[in-house]
């Protein structure tokens, strides 16, 4: 089951005299990693190299920003995908020590600084929603707001007309338990409408 994290976690590794500040950290988008990383040449300007990986939401990125091709970004790429994660940046600013690691070192370097930084992090499973929509008369908006809150539904919208129609968002994975419960319960009153 595909997994985010709840909060930035960071690691902070030395390795042959280079530094290598690692973070993962949730982000919703390309253009939301992009600017975390700007901010980060800023608040390091003496860094040689601002690594950065990303999956969120079918995006995936991996820069090596100047480093040996394919030593860094895709790296620290497969610790996510490793881990099953979506809606997570991984970055990694290294501060030269002098002394080359190598094709291998760097792999191993900026893989390590992902993964430590992903052992302190609170991950949370991702749950796909499904959003739902009715008419029911008005007798039975008592029901259907029980019934929704009792599955941990979130209701998104009411209106009142003719009957009254309900919008909601539910898990995925509960939908049609759901649905046969509520047709059960509805008697045939409760019209399904196609999601806007």
């Amino acid at each position: 089951m595909p997994q985010t994290i709840a909060t930035p976690a960071h690691s902070d590794l030395i390795i042959k005299k280079s530094r290598f500040i690692g973070c993962v950290q949730p982000v919703a988008n390309r253009a939301e990693a992009q600017a975390i990383v700007a901010a980060l040449w800023t608040q390091h300007p003496g860094a040689a190299h601002v690594c950065w990986a990303l999956l969120a939401g079918g995006q995936s990125a991996a820069v090596d920003d100047g480093e040996p091709g394919g030593t860094a970004g895709r790296p620290m790429l497969d610790v996510l995908r490793h881990q099953d994660m979506d809606g997570v940046l991984a970055t990694v600013v290294r501060y030269y020590g002098g002394v080359k690691l190598g094709a291998g070192g760097l792999v191993r370097a900026y893989t390590d600084a992902v993964a430590q930084a992903m052992l302190g992090a609170a991950k949370i499973p991702i749950i796909k929603q499904q959003t739902l929509r009715c008419a029911v008369p008005y007798s039975f908006e008592g029901l259907l707001r029980r019934e929704t809150e009792a599955i941990g539904a979130k209701l998104l919208d009411v209106s009142h007309g003719d009957a009254v129609e309900l919008s909601f968002s539910l898990p995925e994975n509960k939908r049609d338990d759901f649905l046969f419960r509520l047709n059960e319960l509805g008697q045939g009153q409760i019209v399904w409408l196609p999601d806007t």
